[in-house]
């Protein structure tokens, strides 16, 4: 019995790269069969299980799909084989082992192996958002060199001269919740590294314009400044720490697109402006092109060639002209194409500006729906052609990084049609107020012309959204889940908003005649006996015109004022000031309401209803939000991702046993889209237990500072090459890292044959020695552009020889030829120098080559939070308040080491950036030892101990136990600087306060001998 999509929708981890995915039918329906192996193409597709029931009119609006899909094939398909063609290249180039092979700068480099490897504390960045930036560095750093992939810059640049003839724009595609903000941080870290510590080329910038489309998603990139106190670069650990202080030096400006409106300078009546009008010129009342840049741009017009960051991009375009590709369309829905094009030719038109006064180099657009909009002149829901990169909301679901959204597919209307619910406009859309019908005051929500539709719609909804919230409650979550309704207009919104939560009604003269409490209990703003509440439960607000940041309209004042006023009188209640309130505009006050939903402390955490005017705004990343309710048209599966995207962030980003998140669901009645139907109130997650790991100032006594090392330096010897050979010093081939060497081949008839490689086992020892030699005099003895120093070979011959003739290369079940295999050979090459270098360790031939910008690390910077097990540290041991146990090894040695009397202070190393360099063969790792812990050994200054504990050892903890033997400690030992240093291993948990004591009894009357 396999279990299908709806049985078991999370297949990939968000961290690694989507390995399954589910099979989908020519119209985009998923299959009830096992998932499909591998990664699923890039395609525009929604995949909204269909309907159970099929009228006339469903299977019209197929056959219009596929007319859509027809009309405008040729560009999308095209842009969709490029989308997929890159993801192809940048999937092989990801997989290069060797980071000298990448193509990239250094910097780039290293931030490369930090963002895939390291070790994060806190939020660690799904595979999208890593996969984003390689799309971006790859493009840039590598492509431009490769002659084969020309066509692809080829296609970007015919895309842009085309619509943004006087920008280069770059399209990244992200679900909505898939993180594009973190996207931006990892770009501007990868911009900014580079062109700090490489000034010289003119490929990076630090300059950085971020434009959005509204105050609230402004605001909420304030993260995105180095400065900020909860800054991404240092909070979620997104540059290493010894990068930060470079990164600071970027230079950011956050804006609306809105500040592109060129002012008015001069207010003038029209009787005025006539009086001062010249013949010949007309009167200049607006700020100039330059004017407005100064203010909207500020410090970046010092700057050439601006980075600029669009998120929610689709805003942005230029509309086509002539372009006639729209169907026909309603009045209200003519109004909003008509804004759409006003904004975007503003947003567009900035960035023009800001080429033409100081350049632009490149812009990168980030977007869950890349699209042009209705208005544009092209084909509503048209994939911006420069689009490269594509994480779909499909993928997403897939990695369990969103919620997975529900519509209701049957209902036990005999209509034939599809349910009502899906799309509950089209059967009460004539009987809903129109715009400005609120002035009239008529609108009553206990008339008989409220839809009962709807009504009920609200109720079947409702009703589901109070057993999650029983649930959650019984969880221990402290906010509670969140309901939305989505509205047309303002007159729709305020009827809606009073059914729910109550109204109260005046008399001519001023008195209270009537009160409501609302129909939906759990979201009434009164009581039973009619009394406003001092908290609310349900907000109305109007998303368009809090985000323009201009007043609001006087009528929606006068709708929400007494609203306004409990709000203010609220935030003085929270924060105990008086002038808190009356320093806040109205549209701040709601603003603040808006964006703090279901966030705790702040003033919009108790919300549980939330009913819009127009949709939520995009950037609303409220992640409690569990339902949504549409009350207007919803002509586009565009529109409706848009919309649904304001429900779909998870609560919960803990992942289960088995290495997945568990499924979130986000219930949805009338906005048709799709993926599962059945009612079920998802398992809730408590968030679990956050401890803060930091250094503390009153331990400053117990700091431990160490160098920070990038590599070695290594001193040919004057005299004869010896090795020293340990157990360490062994290396075996195997089928493991051969591959099999005895393999039958059959046909369906006649004699099979055993293959083998004949070849590897006529290799003689003596021509394996000098191979390897030759290999480690060329890698290991050989600076880079110079000739090997060849009076060395024979020393190294003679060596490699013993290494051989003793034992050390074993042969178990494959030919000891296969040690000639460039990556085998390489490993040798790397075990034999650390013998080498072992026997030469008291000539002092090595000393370790610090990190130019940041030389050392101390253990006051650690300060991060987790929400795994801890050990609490004794007071007179560490600096650090904590020992984070990945497990009970940890645990153990913590209690161990501070039991023992000669032990001065000890750090686990967690957020402290102490790395160790190696070579894995020929490719560099670095290597994140377990503690280090200062001992007193009778000499008059301490040793500071490295610590590793290790259940298996396999070849790459022996590679890291012989750099940090022969390289590592040797090299900075020699330094002089760095005080005295040494290393240690254990390997059995039971046995490690036995160790432990013997070795610091080892090492003290050795040291006092």
């Amino acid at each position: 019995m396999t279990q299908s999509f709806f049985e078991q929708p999370i297949l990939n981890s968000p961290y690694e790269p989507p390995l399954r995915h589910h099979g989908l039918d020519a119209k985009g329906q998923p299959l009830n069969s096992p998932p499909v192996e591998g990664r699923r193409k890039s395609e525009l597709i929604s995949p909204v299980p269909s309907s159970k029931k099929q009228g006339k009119r469903a299977k019209q609006a197929e056959l219009d799909l596929d007319l859509f899909a027809e009309e405008d094939e040729e560009g999308q398909a095209y842009t969709l084989v490029i989308i997929n063609e890159i993801r192809s290249y940048v999937t092989s180039w990801r997989g290069l082992n060797n980071p000298a092979d990448w193509g990239v700068t250094p910097v780039t480099q290293r931030l490369l192996q930090y963002w895939r490897h390291h070790e994060f504390e806190s939020v660690r960045p799904f595979f999208c958002q890593v996969e984003a930036v390689e799309t971006a560095i790859w493009l840039t750093e590598v492509a431009p060199k490769q002659k084969q992939h020309a066509h692809l810059w080829k296609h970007i640049q015919a895309a842009n001269q085309a619509a943004n003839p006087d920008l280069m724009r770059i399209a990244l595609k992200l679900a909505t919740g898939a993180g594009k903000t973190t996207v931006m941080a990892m770009l501007i870290a990868w911009q900014t590294l580079n062109a700090v510590r490489s000034p010289a080329s003119n490929q990076f910038s630090r300059a950085f314009l971020i434009v959005a489309p509204g105050i609230t998603i402004r605001d909420r990139l304030q993260i995105l400044l180095p400065s900020h106190p909860d800054n991404y670069y240092a909070k979620r650990e997104l540059v290493p720490a010894d990068m930060l202080l470079d990164v600071a030096k970027a230079k950011i400006v956050l804006t609306n697109y809105h500040a592109f409106k060129r002012r008015e300078v001069m207010e003038l009546t029209k009787v005025g402006r006539a009086f001062l009008q010249g013949r010949d010129a007309p009167i200049q009342t607006t700020e100039t092109e330059g004017a407005m840049l100064k203010r909207a741009c500020g410090e970046l017009l010092a700057f050439k060639n601006v980075v600029v960051i669009n998120d929610e991009a689709h805003h942005c375009y230029r509309e086509r002209p002539h372009g006639d590709a729209e169907t026909p369309i309603s009045a209200e829905d003519r109004e909003e194409a008509k804004r759409n094009s006003e904004a975007a030719r503003l947003w567009i038109s900035g960035l023009e500006a800001l080429k033409r006064k100081v350049g632009v180099r490149t812009v990168f657009d980030l977007s869950a729906t890349p699209f042009f909009l209705r208005g544009s002149g092209y084909r509503e829901g048209t994939l911006f052609p420069w689009t490269v990169s594509d994480f779909s909301l499909m993928d997403a679901i897939e990695c369990g990084i969103v919620k997975l959204p529900r519509i209701p597919v049957a209902d036990n209307s005999v209509t034939g049609e599809m349910p009502i619910y899906r799309e509950l406009w089209e059967h009460i859309g004539k009987r809903m107020p129109k715009k400005g019908a609120s002035k009239s005051g008529q609108l009553d929500p206990l008339a008989a012309t409220f839809p009962a539709e709807l009504q009920t719609a609200l109720y079947a909804l409702y009703s589901h959204y109070e057993k999650t919230f029983e649930v959650w409650k019984q969880a221990g979550l402290e906010t509670p889940p969140v309901f939305i309704v989505v509205c047309n207009n303002t007159a729709t919104s305020k009827l809606v908003y009073e059914w729910i939560s109550g109204f109260e009604r005046e008399d001519e003269d001023g008195e209270m005649r009537f009160r409501h409490a609302g129909h939906l209990s759990l979201f009434r703003n009164y009581d039973e006996h009619g009394n406003r509440l001092t908290r609310f439960n349900t907000l109305l607000v109007d998303s368009e015109a809090l985000e323009s940041g201009e007043a609001l309209d006087a009528t929606y004042r006068e709708l929400m004022g007494s609203e306004i006023d409990q709000f203010k009188r609220e935030l003085v209640d929270r924060t105990g000031d008086q002038q808190a309130g009356d320093a806040l505009t109205d549209t701040d006050i709601l603003r603040e309401a808006m964006n703090t939903v279901g966030r705790k402390g702040r003033l919009g955490e108790q919300i549980r209803c939330v009913v819009s005017v127009s949709m939520l705004t995009e950037g609303w990343d409220a992640n409690t939000v569990t339902h949504i309710m549409g009350v207007r048209a919803f002509g586009t599966q565009l529109l409706c991702e848009q919309v649904v995207g304001r429900g779909l962030r998870r609560q919960s980003y803990d992942l289960n046993k088995d290495g997945l998140f568990n499924v979130e669901y986000a219930d949805i009645l009338g906005i048709p889209f799709n993926f599962t139907a059945a009612p079920v109130v998802a398992p809730v997650t408590k968030p679990a237990k956050t401890t803060r790991v930091q250094a503390l100032k009153e331990r400053s006594a117990l700091e431990i500072t160490f160098p920070r090392v990038e590599g070695y330096r290594y001193d040919l010897p004057e005299e004869r090459i010896t090795a020293e050979f340990t157990d360490d010093s062994r290396f075996e081939l195997n089928p493991g890292n051969v591959g099999p060497c005895v393999v039958r081949n059959e046909g369906i008839v006649g004699e099979g044959v055993e293959l083998t490689p004949q070849v590897l086992e006529d290799k003689r020892p003596s021509e394996l020695s000098f191979h390897l030699a030759k290999r480690l005099l060329y890698t290991r003895y050989r600076d880079p552009g110079e000739d090997p120093p060849m009076h060395l070979f024979g020393d190294l011959q003679r060596v490699v020889r013993r290494w051989i003739n003793e034992g050390y290369l074993v042969a178990n079940g494959v030919p000891t030829g296969a040690i000639l295999y460039t990556e085998l050979a390489d490993k040798a090459a790397e075990l034999i120098f650390m013998a080498c270098q072992r026997a030469n360790e008291g000539e002092k031939q090595i000393k370790a080559i610090l990190d130019a910008y940041n030389a050392s690390g101390s253990t006051r910077v650690v300060a991060f939070n987790t929400t795994k097990d801890v050990w609490t540290t004794a007071a007179d041991k560490s600096h650090v308040s904590h020992v984070v146990m990945d497990s009970e090894w940890e645990a153990e040695l913590a209690r161990v080491v501070e039991r023992h009397p000669r032990v001065l202070a000890y750090v686990k190393n967690q957020g402290m950036q102490f790395e160790v360099p190696y070579r894995d063969g020929a490719v560099p790792r670095r290597y994140v030892p377990d503690f280090i812990v200062r001992l007193d050994d009778g000499r008059a200054e301490p040793l500071n101990l490295i610590v590793e504990t290790k259940g298996f050892r396999g070849q790459d903890a022996q590679l890291k136990a012989e750099t940090m033997k022969t390289l590592w400690v040797p090299g900075v030992n020699n330094l002089g600087a760095y005080g005295r240093w040494a290393f240690t291993e254990f390997t059995d948990v039971y046995a490690i306060q036995d160790a432990f004591d013997r070795l610091v009894d080892e090492l003290t009357i050795r040291e006092a001998a």
